[in-house]
């Protein structure tokens, strides 16, 4: 019996591969060094071709966290669930929390998103940040948001 062979795909290989099989994708990132001090995130591609809507960006959960609730983002938008920009909203988060979609600068915060002039080329992309609460309710901008916790979500959305 012979083994099966596995071979990596290139990094615009499976970007491409998550379009054409999703038509859209995830990109995690790792937190960064203690020098450019940043927090681990995960953003999505393909989602202003898919539906006409911004990226989402989602700070300070691992990548399978990310998933599954940019997956719950994506289907409620697909389904024509609208999702207020600026505004807290509930209905995605247990335990009836409140969470935030912000706009973000792209200007200023494009080199997060390496992986979108890929994707769009010359075209022009918009991204908003999904801002979660700790399980209080709390925000990063609230002050008893806890301390332990600052790294972990910085807010790069407008608020």
């Amino acid at each position: 019996m012979t083994e099966p062979t596995y071979e990596p795909m290139e990094h615009d290989e499976k970007l491409q591969w998550m379009l054409e099989t999703h038509g859209w994708g995830i990109e995690p990132v790792a937190p960064s060094d203690r020098e450019q001090l940043r927090a681990a995130y995960s953003y999505t591609f393909g989602l202003e071709a898919l539906i006409g809507h911004p990226e989402i960006v989602i700070f300070g959960l691992a990548p399978v966290a990310a998933r599954g609730l940019l997956d719950l983002i994506v289907n409620r938008l697909r389904l024509g669930g609208p999702l207020p920009t600026g505004e807290l909203f509930d209905g995605l988060l247990d335990n009836n929390l409140i969470s935030v979609l912000l706009d973000v600068e792209v200007a200023q915060f494009s080199e997060y998103f390496p992986a979108l002039p890929l994707i769009y080329g010359d075209q022009t992309w918009r991204v908003r940040q999904f801002v979660w609460p700790d399980r209080t309710g709390a925000f990063p901008w609230d002050d008893h948001w806890p301390e332990n916790m600052r790294y972990v979500q910085p807010v790069i959305g407008n608020w």
